[in-house]
């Protein structure tokens, strides 16, 4: 059990963090006053709703994921191809480079949790045994829901460097990656990845994986660049100012991955609701837009597809244009049509 809690803090990564911005010389700060602070009155009620009162929240029946077509990811294109897989798991093919963003792809988005919390699709740790080698991994942050063990175990063999947010390295370097492959960012540094700018941008969350380790490790979006085009992924955030800094350094975005699912009112300043998802996107300048942080975990109380129903209602309403692919379909942002899934059809 204690090995899913990561790596420790210690007096030397204290010092390390200590140069950046964010750190308070405790933890690290969100960019504005963020509190998730909820009644001891209230727990009882939200932990019984969270694990017992599933009607509507999880899908009938287990959502399919349409099998890897290696060669068509690998082969050419003039724009970025891309796969989704549920949640915020995006294999993307930029520059001829593959990167794959939070490779959570375990069955269990709680394994510390006596209840567990099971995925909507099945046996997804074997999609990693058909991926291509991959050239980068970017981690936003260190919750369960993105940085998965059983998944980086399976992944060691196939990755070249790992892009992290400040602080998750040491819970990588626990797990057997070496630290020479392993590059921490603080918000808004920048590294050029053979030809492709990553920056790290900030959002408004937090991080943790265990009862004394709460926001000792930093979070953040991704911007993906290069001579191409321009790609966002917005991490898990609540709304805020920094979407329109984000714009404003590093936009207009041919694309955006927003994050858009398990919000509660108990918890808005950290999740996005749907409708600030989608004015989050307008914030940063994206042209065209897909939801992300849905379809694979119940981890808030609205129903499964209450976050694809809203964003794409939003959507619509605010004249912003969207895709809403099938997991697992190979989208080529070259081509005008898109794969859409019948979400409405399903239960």
């Amino acid at each position: 059990m204690t090995k899913q809690f990561g790596g420790k803090l210690t007096p030397q990564l204290k010092e390390k963090y200590s140069h950046s911005k964010q750190w308070d010389g405790k933890k690290f700060l969100n960019l504005e006053d963020t509190t998730m602070d909820i009644s001891p009155l209230k727990i009882p009620k939200l932990v019984y709703q969270q694990f017992f009162k599933k009607q509507g929240r999880i899908p009938k029946q287990n959502l399919p994921i349409i099998p890897l077509n290696e060669k068509a990811f690998l082969n050419p294109s003039k724009k970025v191809k891309f796969i989704w897989y549920g949640h915020s798991v995006v294999l993307l093919r930029i520059a001829n480079k593959t990167i794959l963003i939070d490779p959570m792809l375990g069955e269990n988005a709680a394994p510390i949790s006596p209840f567990g919390m099971k995925r909507f699709s099945k046996n997804t740790l074997d999609l990693i045994t058909h991926f291509p080698e991959i050239d980068l991994i970017l981690l936003s942050h260190d919750h369960y829901d993105h940085l998965d063990l059983d998944s980086i175990i399976l992944l060691k063999t196939k990755v070249k460097q790992f892009y992290v947010a400040l602080g998750c390295g040491r819970h990588l370097e626990k797990w057997g990656i070496p630290e020479t492959i392993i590059k921490e960012f603080d918000w808004w540094n920048t590294a050029n990845f053979e030809g492709i700018d990553i920056t790290f941008t900030p959002t408004r969350h937090f991080s943790g994986r265990g009862l004394t380790d709460r926001a000792k490790s930093l979070w953040g979006g991704w911007a993906i660049k290069n001579v191409v085009e321009n790609i966002y992924f917005s991490g898990d955030s609540g709304y805020g100012n920094h979407f329109k800094t984000v714009g404003e350094k590093l936009g207009p975005f041919d694309f955006a991955f927003m994050e858009c699912g398990q919000y509660n009112d108990n918890w808005r300043q950290i999740h996005m609701f749907p409708e600030e998802s989608v004015q989050a996107a307008k914030d940063v300048n994206a042209q065209l837009i897909m939801p992300v942080h849905w379809a694979g975990f119940a981890l808030a109380q609205h129903h499964w597809k209450d976050p694809i129903e809203r964003f794409s209602k939003a959507c619509k309403t605010l004249d912003q244009a969207f895709t809403t692919p099938p997991l697992g379909a190979l989208i080529d942002l070259s081509e005008s049509a898109h794969a859409t899934a019948n979400w409405e059809n399903m239960d």
